[in-house]
């Protein structure tokens, strides 16, 4: 078989173990969090940290593939994220998981960066349309089948299988990719940068610890203020250095493009608005409900189907319709699905998702073919990789703010809910009353159900059940109010006449990632 096909292969395996390692993840974290005797916070963090590093990493290992090679910056991050995922299956504690999480990331921003620029360069004219939509193909595929997946390894196995089935597909990756795919770098290629990279991470870093730790040491605290506003002036010093270097990390000029600007909004309000929330959801499928992973991941496949049948649709019609006519209804659709979940009660039953499930899913799907097109479609094809590379960041910044943020708020709701219906009612004392609530605001009612004397079970129950409800319903109400406002924007910002010329043949297609499709190759595998 020619060599080519090979590339594809590699990076068709090598995307779908990472894709699925993002959505495997979260019908594992109930068992996860009873198994390392984890706090809520560890369990946000199981989360962020892979976010964080991918988000803060991900144009740096852009630079380095363009300037060292982007085989070997494959090849490492294969190397990185097997290693990592080894280490996540065999933590013991929830420290040492996160900080593998953490090593996940950066092997992740590795691949990220370089999966699509080795089909660019290996690929030419139709071949190349085949190649990405085979990658399509496969990114699909991961996104639905992620939280089946993980669902039987955690009830069938342990929740260790999540990470460790990733072990022999990253071997065999390695393997693959050493004996089988060409090397190529960029002529000219700028170095990292550093300034950018180190204040650009310390306050997302910054900012999400202050968010998540909110929930438990309150608003007021050294910690927190200190967390955030330390947080404000990095970012802050991250725009002037970005401004002011000749090669920056993030070119603050494509910020001027109208579009540019609605495509990074929608990528963040997204994954804020909605795949922030599926932490959420899982925590009320197995906790409140009472569904196995594998139960609970079935029913997210409504979810993943609706996305995947509207963006086969969306995919054909972003060469015939505005793209801004997509994109802003797709996100509409999205904060009315995510509002019709606020359906739910205390007594019922999953089914009151569905609703929301289809319309959000039918929605994302509209949105995610169209989108990488605001990213490269506005810009000249030498920063289509930078460009590209942000929309991302955007995306993963979205996920960590938001499940920091959304759980803050969660926790808060829950914890003042719970203190409010047992505080001298149903034999449950003021003191055990703030008891139940900091646990079932950290997100474990189940095991603060089984400290509850017998007299005072079927009450403190019932307001568990009802406060836990009326927390997620906030946050579907905040993440239904960014989508909306995010659609009202992307409709007002994105605009034909911002595309650059020759952009129409990118529209609807797999953006580059965050290293330069104008590559040369220099060597054989």
């Amino acid at each position: 078989m020619d060599r080519k096909w090979w590339t594809l292969i590699a990076v068709c395996v090598a995307t779908f173990m990472l894709l699925i390692d993002v959505t495997i993840v979260n019908v594992a974290l109930p068992n996860i969090q009873s198994s390392l005797h984890a706090s809520f916070s560890d369990v946000q963090w199981v989360i962020d940290a892979y976010s964080l590093m991918l988000a803060a990493l991900l144009l740096t290992a852009g630079s380095l593939a363009d300037l060292f090679g982007r085989r070997l910056v494959f090849t490492s991050g294969l190397v990185v994220f097997t290693v990592s995922s080894l280490l996540s299956g065999l933590a013991t504690t929830p420290l040492l998981l996160n900080l593998a999480r953490g090593a996940q990331g950066v092997g992740g921003a590795m691949l990220f960066a370089t999966s699509l620029a080795l089909l660019a360069q290996t690929f030419r004219g139709r071949e190349r349309g085949t190649a990405f939509g085979a990658w399509g193909a496969i990114t699909g595929l991961a996104v639905a089948i992620g939280p089946v997946i993980g669902g039987a390894l955690t009830s069938a196995l342990s929740w260790r299988w999540i990470f460790l089935v990733n072990v022999p597909i990253g071997i065999m990756g390695v393997i693959l990719t050493l004996t089988r795919v060409d090397e190529s770098r960029q002529h000219g290629a700028r170095r990292p940068d550093i300034i950018g990279l180190v204040t650009f991470s310390g306050a997302l870093g910054a900012i999400v610890y202050g968010l998540i730790k909110s929930s438990t040491l309150g608003w007021g605290s050294t910690t927190i203020v200190a967390c955030l506003v330390g947080g404000a002036v990095l970012l802050i010093a991250f725009l002037v250095a970005e401004a002011k270097q000749s090669a920056p990390m993030f070119d603050l000029s494509l910020f001027r493009k109208p579009t540019f600007v609605g495509g990074s909004i929608t990528a963040f309000a997204l994954s804020a608005g909605l795949f922030a929330l599926l932490l959420y959801l899982t925590l009320y499928l197995q906790d409140i409900l009472g569904y196995s992973p594998l139960q609970a991941g079935l029913r997210l496949l409504v979810l993943s189907g609706g996305i995947l049948l509207t963006s086969t649709v969306a995919g054909r019609l972003t060469t015939q319709v505005p793209i801004r006519l997509l994109i802003g209804p797709g996100l509409a659709l999205v904060a009315v699905g995510i509002y019709l979940m606020r359906g739910i009660g205390p007594s019922t039953g999953w089914t009151h998702l569905i609703p929301g499930f289809i319309v959000a899913g039918a929605g994302t799907g509209l949105i995610n073919p169209p989108l990488a097109s605001t990213a490269i479609g506005v810009v000249e094809p030498q920063d289509a990789g930078m460009a590209s590379g942000i929309n991302t960041t955007f995306r993963q910044v979205g996920i960590a703010t938001g499940v920091a943020g959304l759980g803050s708020i969660f926790s808060h709701q829950v914890r003042t809910k719970i203190v409010a219906g047992l505080s001298g009612a149903g034999g449950i004392g003021v003191t055990a009353a703030h008891r139940i609530a900091t646990g079932v605001s950290q997100g474990d009612p189940a095991s603060v159900l089984r400290s509850v004397p017998h007299r005072a079970l079927t009450h403190t129950t019932a307001v568990v059940h009802a406060s836990f409800v009326d927390g997620l319903k906030e946050i579907f109400l905040i993440g239904a109010i960014l989508a909306a406002a995010a659609s009202v924007l992307s409709l007002a910002l994105i605009r034909n006449k911002d595309f650059t010329a020759g952009a129409a043949h990118d529209r609807g297609g797999a953006a580059p990632s965050p290293a330069s499709a104008d590559v040369a190759p220099v060597g054989e595998g």
